[in-house]
């Protein structure tokens, strides 16, 4: 199943993707996607359902994030073997944790505000896994029983903050709208192999990124049972699982950052696309 979240910022409602790609209603069976919707009994009983018995929507209507009601919006860094050749890291011998802000979360599409004071805005499209039960101190065997599946994520970072002045990285990555997560959810029985999977960013139609999970340094199952002995993981709760080389922080000779008026384009195989717009901060 595709689920996702139409409407506007706030008064989102529940819906499912059908196989014509027509979003069709699902407040009549669930208040939202969130909770018990997630886990294993709620999405077999949401996949049990007729699409074609659900009310369709007319139009496009705006994609929020498609899952509620987190705790947690956990981040890898420098998951991806040759992302981090690229920056000239070490490859890490355990993963590196760090958090988003709940206020960075934002729809697949909305706009990206790029931060007052801002110099090194940057993409990272990253495949996100999505909670569906509680988890905690599971092991690798049982991770996967505590997915529900995932979806396109975009760890949007400012490195001036997150590298250069002092601290955790979090400074540079829960800014307001730093993570679009959409536009679906894909139940994890449609993705066999998460660890296959084609992904790329593109900035104003030019290629940034255009990597495969298959270089990820820590898979799915190993983040999950990792993260849930520090952090315990509720449902809704995403995991940004780290990003594929062509960021702007490793562009050669010269980075490469976002400014406002650009467009952003990601996608990975299998879970659909986001657009973003960078628009300068007004306050």
């Amino acid at each position: 199943m595709k689920l996702l979240r139409y409407g506007p910022a706030g008064q989102e409602k529940p819906g499912l993707l059908d196989a014509g790609g027509t979003i069709r209603d699902l407040s009549g069976v669930v208040s939202d996607l969130a909770g018990e919707a997630l886990s294993p009994a709620g999405l077999a009983k949401l996949a049990a359902l007729d699409p074609g018995s659900l009310p369709a929507i007319s139009g496009t209507p705006r994609l929020g994030p498609p899952v509620i009601g987190m705790k947690n919006l956990v981040c890898i860094g420098l998951n991806y073997a040759d992302h981090a050749a690229e920056t000239g890291a070490p490859v890490p011998k355990e993963p590196i944790v760090f958090l988003k802000s709940l206020g960075a979360l934002s729809g697949p599409n909305d706009d990206v505000i790029i931060p007052k004071n801002s110099v090194k805005t940057d993409w990272e499209v990253e495949l996100c896994i999505i909670i569906g039960s509680k988890a905690k101190c599971v092991s690798e065997a049982e991770a996967l029983d505590h997915v529900a599946g995932y979806a396109v994520g975009n760890d949007v970072s400012e490195r001036e903050w997150q590298i250069e002045r002092g601290g955790s990285w979090d400074k540079g990555k829960g800014c307001d709208t730093f993570g679009p997560v959409g536009p679906w959810l894909v139940t994890k029985d449609e993705v066999p192999d998460p660890q296959n999977l084609s992904m790329f960013c593109d900035v104003d139609g030019q290629r940034m990124q255009d990597g495969s999970t298959r270089t990820m340094i820590f898979g799915v199952k190993t983040l999950v049972a990792y993260v849930s002995h520090m952090i315990t993981l509720h449902p809704g709760d995403v995991i940004f699982t780290g990003t594929p080389p062509g960021v702007g922080l490793g562009k050669k000779p010269n980075p490469v950052f976002l400014k406002a008026g650009q467009a952003m384009k990601l996608g990975i195989e299998g879970l659909g696309e986001q657009t973003q717009r960078t628009i300068a901060y007004e306050g």
